[in-house]
């Protein structure tokens, strides 16, 4: 038993030393959840972690490995979230760490929406989710998937260890802001980013060469605080910023 708790120790010591570290120096929460992400697959072993962020009807989805889920499959899981007892849990209920086992059997799990259209794919058949309160009103989800074994009550402690701490710093930090003003080609080209267009036809429906794009690129994501984002993670992060939201936070509309 003592070797047990000197392991779970150890597992979320991992965590914690990066958490301290985003108290010790203003951190925005962009720059912090890439590097979450992966000490916490470590600290609670899993297959992916997927992190949803949620505030005033936006949601954004970062996951570890980068890249896991498209548009396609997270329009299918709003589509069937209100049937998912998992995500009652965490969106409305209490939000402590919990096993999909604790809630369903696995007949029922994968008569689920979210399970034919996104967790199968992710190869979920185990789930561990729990969520917290974020910077600026929003609202965290982090949950684990494996494909084999289930998570057992060491998974769960240690998660249960790790949530108010994440709660603590979480709460604390800023939410992705530009650092300057968009001009409008940078903004046309992370429009045309957004909905999945590669570097060459953006050059092409621009009228200018692939090299330019790069630049204009370049210069948003230094913007947008992106860079060692994946070119997914940087167009879900532009497809929340509204017109207005844009216009709020000083983007310029002109070249």
């Amino acid at each position: 038993m003592a070797h047990l708790e000197l392991k779970g120790l150890r597992r979320i010591l991992t965590v914690v030393d990066l958490l301290l570290d985003a108290t010790c120096e203003p951190t925005p929460l962009s720059s912090l959840l890439p590097a979450l992400l992966p000490a916490l697959q470590r600290a609670i072993p899993a297959d992916s972690v997927v992190c949803g962020l949620a505030s005033a009807g936006r949601r954004e989805v970062l996951t570890e490995p980068a890249g896991l889920l498209g548009h396609t499959e997270l329009d299918e899981f709003e589509r069937h979230a209100h049937e998912d007892p998992l995500v009652a849990h965490t969106r409305s209920g209490p939000g402590w760490p919990v096993r999909r086992s604790d809630l369903q059997t696995r007949l029922e799990y994968r008569a689920l929406g979210t399970y034919a259209h996104v967790y199968r794919t992710l190869g979920a058949d185990h789930q561990l989710a729990l969520s917290l309160p974020a910077a600026s009103g929003r609202h965290a989800c982090f949950a684990f998937n494996r494909s084999r074994a289930d998570f057992d009550d060491d998974d769960v402690s240690v998660a249960d260890a790790l949530r108010p701490r994440l709660a603590m710093v979480m709460t604390r930090l800023e939410p992705p802001r530009p650092h300057g003003s968009l001009t409008a080609r940078e903004t046309e080209v992370l429009d045309l980013l957004s909905v999945g267009a590669d570097n060459h036809h953006i050059a092409q429906r621009m009228g200018i060469s692939s090299r330019t794009v790069d630049k204009h690129l370049e210069h948003a994501y230094t913007k947008l605080g992106a860079h060692g984002l994946s070119r997914v993670a940087v167009a879900r992060r532009w497809l929340t910023i509204s017109d207005t939201g844009r216009e709020e936070m000083g983007m310029s509309t002109t070249p």
